[in-house]
């Protein structure tokens, strides 16, 4: 999927519908995308309810900026990057205990930090270090230039797919504190357990195929070409 990580992250409580496949469908005729162009395409046409509406696109980096480039195209709304950086508990950094994003955005998972007794101090090292990592990547995909205002606006997180969805779940959560009207998750293919956990915690998840042998992303695309730094560069910019 786009952004890299494999951290569990637990958030908040909510209700989401979700749409898309029926858990366990399989889906006829091998590989479904021949690119991630295509499926975001494809993945657009289940978006048309947010046609100009006053939402933004945001893709995560790498492979989720193609798929989402084709969305914003379609509904014909502003596209951006969300990078997203997991915290990880201290001496255990495969669990997240929250995440920060861009424009400032921190999510700290209490129960987990509670429950684990980390120190505010712990907490506040992780937090520091991660900013540091996020604002350089920010960087080299944006030249500097300020994230995107969300506040009270409807935000589509748009990845290539969802095989554990830790990483999405980390940017619903990041995002929650910049006080969006909703969030809604959006993937062109995602594994059954991914899509059901995210329904929990965003407004809404469109996910087209959910098939129930989901091993990888990269299944289910014919051309699962590494995304580089130098094309989410270019779609940032409105460049094909």
């Amino acid at each position: 999927a786009g952004a890299e990580g494999g951290a569990a992250l637990a958030g908040a409580e909510g209700g989401a519908a979700l749409a898309g496949a029926e858990g366990g469908a399989a889906l006829a005729g091998g590989l479904p995308f021949a690119d991630r162009a295509q499926a975001g395409r494809e993945l657009a046409r289940a978006l048309t309810g947010y046609r100009r509406r006053s939402a933004v696109v945001l893709g995560l980096p790498r492979g989720g900026v193609p798929v989402a480039a084709e969305v914003a195209e379609a509904l014909v709304l502003p596209l951006d990057v969300l990078v997203v950086r997991k915290l990880g508990v201290p001496g255990h950094e495969e669990l997240a205990m929250g995440a920060v994003a861009g424009g400032g955005a921190l999510f700290l998972n209490r129960p987990v930090i509670d429950g684990l007794g980390i120190s505010a101090r712990e907490v506040d090292s992780v937090v520091e270090r991660e900013r540091a990592v996020l604002a350089r990547r920010l960087h080299d995909l944006t030249g500097g230039r300020p994230s995107p205002v969300v506040t009270g606006k409807t935000v589509l997180v748009v990845d290539d797919g969802l095989a554990t969805g830790s990483t999405m779940r980390a940017a619903v959560g990041a995002l929650r504190a910049l006080g969006p009207e909703e969030v809604v998750v959006a993937a062109p293919v995602g594994s059954p357990a991914a899509c059901a956990a995210l329904a929990a915690e965003a407004d809404d998840v469109v996910c087209l195929h959910q098939p129930a042998q989901f091993r990888a992303v990269g299944e289910w695309y014919a051309d699962f070409r590494p995304t580089t730094d130098d094309e989410v560069r270019r779609l940032l910019a409105g460049r094909p």
